[in-house]
């Protein structure tokens, strides 16, 4: 019967104030990460030292790599009297000891309700030093106002906004990404390879924050899209954006179209077989050229594992939470795959998910709960009403394994309790098909690891003798 996926109701009479357990981070750490993706480009996060701290914890135990973020290292003092003395110090530190050619500016909690108008401070700091050379780009990034998730977009689309000029056309196509990991970047670039089309990709974390080894330790790593190549993304003849969950106001692909004319096309990630022939077919109408070979190959095995998997996936009831982005497209894979979550979470309030999903989940049995701005309690909550066998996203869902033996499969950001959480590759047919076996093998496990004990407790039941 078809019905609509449902959003979780409050109780009648309880009034939750608190998020226990968070499935989301800070938003300007969603800021970091953007920033990391920029060529010469070094992030000052203006706020306490323990903002900046927990922000390199966590991308250095997601990424394996050293992740540097400075800090105005605001206290009390400057709390009640304003951090402009601190930020400006601090700026004078980074573009000493790491002379870079981008700062990112971004703003924390504290910094924005003690009112700092960081815009103004840095264009005083800027008049002050008579700098040149530098780019110093602001970001107010208050997590009140948003997730990591926002906190990305919020900061790539300030990157636009800030080095996008008129400028003449060319062939390259502009590339938008949201969060992904290093090899999904790497992926993407090895499909437009095989296509044959020139583009300009942004961000670009594939080398800074995935660096093969080198013996010498780099204060700002090679690699991240070059600022002249941002300023020429509005010479583009399309943008194509993996953001189909991300709002007008966030978007850098609305900005390009809307100030410069750049026709944006809006795609889901690349995950999944529908995802995926869906970016092929608009690089092969872009490009005017034939899907070489080596797709259809691809195509063709991860099709084979569906239809081999297909037997054991259908006993999946997962619980699927994350950022909006990856969430709506595991869903479509989930899907494809008779696997259609019986939860669906996101930390972040998002109302156009809740759109892209209804044809999605138009013919379950039974809707799906939706949940947005979700803490894990109300995950646990959910994925115990619904008997979810599975769960899959971040470290984060840890919790529903240990408390109720259900296995995680993680994926998407952060991964901070399990090695190469930048390696795991999700998009295009190889990255599909990789998941796919993870899902399917994860379920496999499971049943094998525990099945005697049920059948056991089973015979000792009532029920059973």
């Amino acid at each position: 019967m078809a019905s609509e996926a449902a959003v979780a109701a409050p109780v009648q009479g309880h009034v939750k104030e608190t998020s226990e357990n968070q499935c989301t981070m800070c938003m300007p750490i969603g800021g970091v990460v953007a920033f990391k993706g920029i060529e010469n480009a070094m992030v000052l996060i203006h706020g306490s030292q323990g903002c900046s701290t927990y922000m390199r914890l966590f991308n250095v135990e997601h990424f394996n790599e050293p992740v540097d973020i400075a800090s105005s290292s605001l206290n009390e003092k400057q709390t009640i009297h304003g951090g402009e003395a601190n930020l400006k110090k601090a700026m004078d530190n980074v573009i000493r000891v790491y002379q870079p050619k981008v700062l990112g500016v971004l703003t924390t909690c504290l910094a924005e309700t003690m009112g700092e108008d960081i815009d103004r401070i840095v264009a005083s700091y800027i008049e002050e030093r008579k700098l040149t050379g530098i780019d110093i780009v602001p970001v107010p990034t208050p997590s009140y106002s948003g997730t990591h998730a926002e906190g990305y977009w919020a900061a790539i689309r300030r990157i636009v906004a800030y080095y996008a000029r008129p400028a003449q056309s060319h062939r390259r196509i502009n590339v938008i990404v949201p969060n992904i990991s290093p090899a999904d970047l790497r992926e993407i670039q090895r499909i437009l390879g095989l296509m044959g089309i020139e583009y300009t990709l942004l961000p670009d974390i594939s080398l800074t924050l995935d660096r093969p080894y080198g013996g010498k330790y780099q204060k700002i790593p090679t690699g991240g899209t070059p600022t002249t190549a941002i300023a020429e993304m509005t010479g583009a003849p399309v943008t194509l954006q993996f953001g189909s969950t991300c709002p007008d106001n966030l978007s850098p692909g609305k900005y390009l179209e809307n100030e410069f004319h750049v026709p944006l096309v809006n795609l889901p990630l690349p995950i999944g077989l529908k995802n995926m022939d869906l970016f092929i077919a608009t690089l092969a109408e872009i490009s005017g050229k034939a899907v070489p070979d080596e797709l259809v190959l691809e195509r063709g095995w991860l099709m084979d594992a569906m239809a081999d998997a297909h037997k054991y996936d259908a006993d999946g009831v997962p619980v699927l939470y994350g950022e909006p982005e990856l969430v709506y497209a595991l869903t479509s894979v989930l899907s494809e795959n008779g696997a259609l979550p019986a939860v669906i979470a996101t930390g972040s309030k998002n109302s156009i998910l809740a759109r892209l999903l209804a044809p999605v989940t138009a013919d379950a049995d039974t809707a799906p709960a939706l949940i947005e701005e979700a803490d894990f309690a109300a995950i646990e909550e959910a994925a115990i009403r619904t008997g979810a066998n599975i769960a899959i996203g971040h470290s984060g869902g840890k919790l529903l394994t240990e408390r109720h033996d259900i296995p995680l499969l993680r994926i998407g950001y952060p991964i901070h309790d399990r090695m190469g959480g930048q390696r795991i590759l999700s998009v295009g047919y190889r990255g599909t098909l990789a998941f796919l076996d993870s899902f399917t093998n994860t379920l496999l496990g499971h049943k094998y690891a525990t099945y005697r004990q049920k059948i056991k407790q089973h015979l000792c039941s009532p029920e059973g003798r």
